[in-house]
């Protein structure tokens, strides 16, 4: 009798693991859509800005827009949508210990020759007592962010206007291809 349980639960979990990677693998096509929704609504208002004043007038963007894109994605989407980074800008998006984790795993992944635009994560916990799926997904810095998170690139009139709004600013000195931050995604089932 205590074979047959075994051997029970052994197939009973040997059948619902590939179920629960097909889910955890349709939750990831989400979460990227989703995180595709915001990034392509935030470029274009970053674009826009560019155009109209340059990088002290993006800057706006990301102080004003951001955050506002991001409510709208998450209430459409059903998903928790946030921004984090080892090195934030805004002290709002510091790292929660599980993202400060995943973020230090894809640093470890890129020095190992990984392309940061490859390197996501997922996992599923358990929160309040609810199963939460978690996403991350990296953020590379491309050229056009230096203007505002690089090094010497970063012109003053740009560092005045950062300094200004924030305070305590650590999203700087990035080069072309580092991990600027992550998508931080999560969803309640």
């Amino acid at each position: 009798m205590k074979c047959r349980l075994i051997v029970s639960s052994i197939l009973a979990a040997g059948i619902a693991l590939p179920a629960m990677a097909a889910d955890n693998q349709e939750m990831v096509m989400e979460a990227r859509k989703v995180i595709k929704e915001f990034a392509t609504q935030l470029k274009g208002e970053l674009k826009k800005a560019m155009k109209d004043g340059g990088p002290v007038n993006a800057i706006s963007v990301c102080n004003d827009k951001a955050p506002k894109i991001t409510d709208q994605v998450s209430s459409r989407s059903g998903w928790s949508v946030a921004r984090t980074s080892l090195k934030p800008r805004a002290t709002a998006n510091n790292p929660l210990p599980w993202e400060r984790k995943v973020m230090e795993e894809f640093e470890a992944r890129k020095a190992a020759g990984a392309d940061p635009k490859t390197l996501d994560y997922s996992d599923v916990v358990e929160e309040d007592g609810k199963k939460v799926f978690r996403y991350m997904k990296a953020i590379p810095t491309a050229k056009v962010c230096l203007n505002c998170h690089g090094g010497d690139e970063v012109k003053p009139e740009v560092e005045m206007r950062l300094k200004s709004l924030y305070p305590s600013d650590r999203a700087r000195g990035f080069k072309e291809g580092d991990i600027r931050g992550a998508f931080v995604l999560k969803k309640t089932f």
